[in-house]
């Protein structure tokens, strides 16, 4: 169990994605041997925007369970899902051994109209999660925010509905990417006087190049500390030096949090495998 992982030892795992082109496939398996070498506690595995790419998700997260032999956690979204689509997706999961899960609402697709969103299946993950404890048998984790969801309207309603996934049966949480580990620890002294008793794993994400920084905030609403952006002023010129000073600000991240304590480590590896290594080696 994830759970028992993140309670009684340190952990590290990874994220990858499923490539969205079909030529650029058969290449994240050989990223996952790669990553596979490295010895993660587990892998999650991305999902598409309303399930649009839920077959290649399976497919991936059924190689890193049966092949590999590593524990994996297969990305399910419900913003644009019905509820026959959800178990239909359950089921392929449950076919290939993969009992883990991670149960998000997800971005709403680009194609989906206001009268299509207002009238969704599930309006939040917590919705999902109950549906999913009541039909299924899967094991589910949910995603929480350092510095609340971009569509929370403050921490504490972003808390609330932490503990609303929570009591939906969610076991341990994979916190979205921070770059001042600062906001990492007050979430956690917020979520224990909210009554969150699931174990809460450190989302890091290492930024390699300027631009990715930019989308990474877009996407994220993640802020920046004057340290990464100085980093950033400092050798975004020079792809190579980012690169490494980007990783060495990921590591001092890592083990900062933890000499607090922290056992739960979650590299968002941008299905980078040599990144990774570089971080590994340094822990």
């Amino acid at each position: 169990m994830i759970k028992d992982m993140l309670e009684n030892k340190r952990t590290v795992s990874f994220e990858i994605f499923p490539p969205k082109k079909d030529g650029e496939f058969k290449a994240v398996f050989e990223v996952l041997d790669a990553l596979g070498r490295l010895s993660p506690d587990f892998v999650s595995v991305t999902y598409g925007a309303g399930g649009s790419r839920s077959g290649k998700t399976i497919e991936i997260a059924s190689y890193i369970q049966n092949t590999l032999g590593i524990d994996a956690i297969a990305h399910m979204t419900c913003v644009g899902s019905t509820k026959d689509a959800l178990l239909s997706v359950t089921q392929a999961l449950r076919e290939k051994n993969v009992t883990h899960i991670l149960a998000l609402r997800g971005d709403r697709p680009r194609d989906m109209s206001d009268e299509q969103f207002a009238s969704r299946a599930f309006a939040h993950a917590s919705d999902m999660m109950d549906f999913l404890r009541e039909n299924t048998d899967l094991c589910m984790g949910g995603a929480c925010y350092p510095e609340k969801h971009f569509e929370s309207f403050s921490m504490e309603s972003d808390l609330n509905n932490l503990k609303k996934k929570q009591d939906a049966g969610a076991k341990y949480f994979i916190s979205q990417m921070f770059f001042d580990n600062d906001y990492y620890y007050s979430f956690l002294e917020k979520a224990g006087k909210k009554g969150i008793t699931a174990p809460i794993c450190a989302g890091i994400m290492p930024i390699t190049s300027a631009k990715q920084l930019g989308t990474t905030i877009t996407l994220s609403g993640s802020s920046i500390p004057k340290a990464l952006s100085d980093l950033v002023a400092a050798y975004g010129d020079s792809s190579e030096d980012m690169r490494k000073a980007g990783i060495d600000y990921a590591i001092r991240q890592i083990l900062d949090l933890r000499e607090n304590g922290v056992n739960g480590i979650h590299i968002y590896t941008m299905n980078k495998a040599k990144m990774a290594a570089e971080i590994m080696a340094a822990l």
